[in-house]
């Protein structure tokens, strides 16, 4: 039988697999309900046995107290003013890798497969600009943006090289660029400033031997195939209920990249009575099962979920993994 960890890497790598592997984003919105009738995440994560651990920590890369003197100083903050600051802080600090460390130490004991979040570009940003100021940035100021992604992505390989020698199984960088029905911005703004900084970050986490994984919310048709040639290993969520096919992943990406996902929040997760729902994932088991899929949440589960509805998914995603 396999651990955990061989059996996502395997899924991954199209490989044969004893079974699906299970995982699922609860802990955001759930903790305290599923603490009160669990003990813990930890025990409901135990219960259900996760293959998987969606690590978070490390550094911050914005120093926010020199952001905040820029933003009183000028009265915004914009591209023009941030390429001649030295706003990024240090990911060398070993002290701020700690919580990382200790999570792959509890993770790796259940023999999980581990991965850690880091910002991606047009995300990220969206933090300091808001995203409505940076989607007019993207127009005005594309020099100085792609002046800043770049810092990012150098930045982010520091970050991905002390998590590889801690021994993450693979880098997940998050970074939305879909709306419900299309991308936010177009194709042409992402391939000259988001693509070939992805691809720096990209190339580097394959040299060390991890694996890459991309969280992108939405429509991101258009980008299918860049995503493919980049060479990201996992997308999470192909968002289906957003126009991104099952059928259009089986028939074109099946063999570029797995996908980690199906089952939606956004329209079926604790929103649907229980008979649709167990229809709704035994249709999306039948579609996916075999393939290069991780079964997991598209998101994180809504606090309009019931514990009831929860119990009730996993148990029988827990059976559906092992028929």
């Amino acid at each position: 039988m396999m651990n955990s960890t061989e059996r996502v890497r395997r899924t991954i790598l199209g490989q044969e697999i004893d079974r699906q592997p299970i995982y699922g984003w609860v802990e955001a919105n759930l903790s305290k309900e599923i603490t009160a009738e669990f003990g813990s995440v930890a025990n409901f994560e135990d219960h259900y046995e996760y293959d998987m651990s969606h690590v978070f920590g490390g550094p911050d890369s914005f120093n926010r107290e020199l952001l905040k003197n820029i933003e009183e100083e000028e009265g915004e903050i914009s591209p023009e003013y941030l390429v001649n600051a030295d706003f990024f802080k240090t990911p060398d600090d070993p002290e701020s890798y700690r919580n990382i460390a200790d999570a792959l130490a509890f993770h790796k004991k259940r023999d999980r497969f581990c991965y850690v979040q880091t910002p991606g570009f047009f995300e990220h940003f969206n933090g300091v600009f808001g995203i409505e100021n940076q989607l007019l940035y993207l127009a005005m100021y594309p020099d100085e943006l792609a002046e800043l992604y770049s810092r990012q992505a150098e930045w982010t390989i520091r970050f991905a090289q002390h998590c590889i020698d801690l021994g993450v199984d693979m880098i997940h960088i998050s970074d939305d660029w879909g709306a419900q029905n299309d991308m936010m911005f177009s194709p042409r703004l992402w391939q000259d400033l988001i693509e070939p900084n992805m691809k720096k970050v990209i190339d580097y986490v394959h040299s060390r031997g991890v694996f890459v994984s991309l969280h992108s919310d939405g429509c991101v048709k258009k980008v299918a195939d860049g995503i493919a040639d980049l060479g990201f290993d996992v997308v999470h969520p192909w968002q289906e209920s957003a126009g991104m096919s099952y059928d259009l992943y089986l028939e074109k990406y099946a063999h570029r990249f797995a996908i980690l996902g199906g089952i939606c929040v956004q329209t079926n997760l604790g929103l649907r009575p229980k008979e649709e729902l167990e229809a709704e994932i035994r249709r999306v088991f039948a579609t996916l099962r075999g393939k290069r899929w991780m079964c997991c949440t598209t998101h994180y589960v809504q606090n309009h979920c019931s514990m009831e509805d929860l119990r009730f998914a996993y148990d029988l995603i827990y059976q559906l993994a092992r028929e």
